[in-house]
């Protein structure tokens, strides 16, 4: 079983009095830029066992009565039709998912702003498909100039031609569907708006990663860095925090860079700028909450390898470069991580090779592994699933789960009904074939009751995965890896 490296309970409470706090020191009115994914962080999940996938919306929730929340969305990504890629939505549609997950938490979103907008045909279609729905929305625009130009950006010219978000509560969290959406700017333009309207509004900071109070090159900060190897992050110490404090801090080098020009709109917006470096901007306590540093290490090395075969599959499907790999290759050397650490991936391949067809293997949470055969009737992801659903149920391993004769009308139906061309099932197919055999059978039934235990285990496949059994493995929450290469040599893949 795997240890636990993270006091949730301590998080939640300690992050929530943090921000109460940062809210008193100002006019009882912060804005708050949240970065990261506020629904469904696994990242920080699997770098920091114990940390719970919605524990920074549980956190929100403390404060719920006192939050309202602002979505941010950039007019081009609406125009280009953006994909967040973890979910393979457009940034449009996750505008509305978001709103969706709030409100079904008691959370207040207060409206929608369109940033950086030009007339773009999408996202007047967009806002008026939002105002028809009720929702409040609001437009600011693209300012020449912006970053650097400070005396035309904070003048009415710039952030004063923004519509004014009209918030009533005194935390405004402002989140995206993604980077790169305005996020900062629309706290600044709210900063300079409500400062002439006589309110002394504050403005923070919630990035979980880089961990501030973490050495720079702890393993939970490196898997940081190889999570967003394509973005060109880097994490760096603080020169600012070290100059004004002495002390070593942890930030990465967007923020850095763009300090000077922030202190600079803060103190032309304020008067005089709350802060002296990026990491005095930050609220964030989960350095504070690692109750076991050697089980993070690892579980941030286990990270990193992740990382590095799926930017080798990435690379692949064309969805980045050779330089995401480079990038993460080093990651690896400054860690010391050999590839043989993934346990997963040598039983894997030796199967193939044993077979000659793709083959899977799953590590359990006891570091057993099991692995999966392609044959006539199932896939390598499916053997595999079945496989470890009969180990953790203590199940023979000749005894079927599923009889032939549920499988092969399933079969049949896939070709003559449905039009594919191969009939092995996929494992979302065979999981519903289980579930049937469930019903009757109390050997399936058993091993259908393992489906939980799978959670949190690691598995390899020697190709590139569909779609459909990628995504059974995700929703199972198993860490998949795949080798970065496809079964067949069709251009074509799904």
């Amino acid at each position: 079983m795997k240890n636990v490296a993270f006091d949730n309970a301590k998080y939640l409470k300690l992050q929530s009095e943090h921000i109460l706090e940062r809210i008193s020191s100002f006019d009882n009115k912060l804005y708050l830029e949240f970065g990261g994914k506020l629904f469904d962080d696994h990242h920080a999940s699997r770098v920091l066992p114990g940390f719970r996938p919605d524990s920074k919306l549980k956190m929100l929730m403390e404060l719920k009565d006192k939050a309202e929340i602002v979505i941010a969305v950039c007019a081009s990504d609406i125009e280009k039709n953006k994909i967040r890629s973890d979910m393979g939505i457009t940034y449009d549609v996750e505008v509305l998912r978001l709103i969706d997950a709030f409100r079904d938490c008691g959370m207040y979103v207060g409206s929608v702003v369109i940033t950086q907008y030009a007339n773009q045909c999408a996202a007047d279609s967009f806002k008026a498909m939002l105002e028809h729905l009720g929702i409040r929305v609001f437009v600011h625009y693209i300012i020449p100039g912006y970053p650097n130009n400070i005396p035309l950006i904070v003048s009415d010219e710039g952030l004063g031609k923004n519509e004014y978000i009209e918030t009533t509560r005194p935390l405004v969290v402002i989140t995206a569907p993604g980077p790169g959406s305005g996020k900062m700017a629309t706290c600044l333009s709210q900063l300079y708006h409500e400062h002439k309207r006589g309110v002394k509004a504050g403005y923070a900071k919630f990035e979980t990663f880089p961990i501030w109070n973490l050495p720079l090159k702890h393993p939970v900060n490196l898997a940081y860095e190889a999570a967003t190897a394509d973005l060109n992050d880097i994490n760096m110490i603080d020169p600012f925090h070290l100059e004004a404090y002495g002390e070593t801090t942890v930030n990465y080098n967007r923020d850095v860079e763009i300090f000077p020009v922030l202190n600079a709109m803060f103190e032309r917006i304020l008067g005089k700028s709350p802060y002296k470096s990026p990491t005095d901007m930050g609220v964030n306590m989960v350095g504070y909450c690692i109750c076991d540093d050697e089980c993070a290490k690892q579980a941030s090395v286990d990270e990193i390898l992740r990382r590095y075969y799926k930017a080798k599959v990435d690379y692949v499907k064309g969805y980045t470069g050779e330089d995401t790999i480079h990038k993460i290759q080093i990651i690896m050397s400054q860690a010391d991580i050999q590839l043989e650490q993934r346990r997963v991936v040598a039983p894997a391949i030796a199967k193939a090779q044993e077979t000659g067809a793709p083959a899977v293997a799953i590590e359990l949470p006891d570091g057993h592994i099991v692995t999966g055969k392609t044959t006539s009737l199932l896939g390598a992801s499916s053997a595999a699933l079945l496989n470890a659903l009969k180990e953790l149920a203590h199940i023979n391993d000749d005894i079927p789960l599923i009889s032939p004769n549920i499988i092969e009308p399933i079969q049949k139906l896939k070709v003559n009904a449905l039009g594919n061309h191969n009939p092995r099932l996929h494992t979302d197919e065979v999981l519903i074939a289980l579930a049937i055999s469930a019903t009757t059978n109390p050997v399936s039934h058993h091993a259908y009751q393992m489906l939980d235990q799978l959670a949190n285990c690691e598995a390899h496949s020697t190709v590139i995965l569909s779609s459909v059994d990628a995504n059974t493995f995700r929703k199972l929450h198993v860490h998949l890896t795949c080798e970065d290469k496809y079964q067949t040599k069709k251009l074509y893949h799904n």
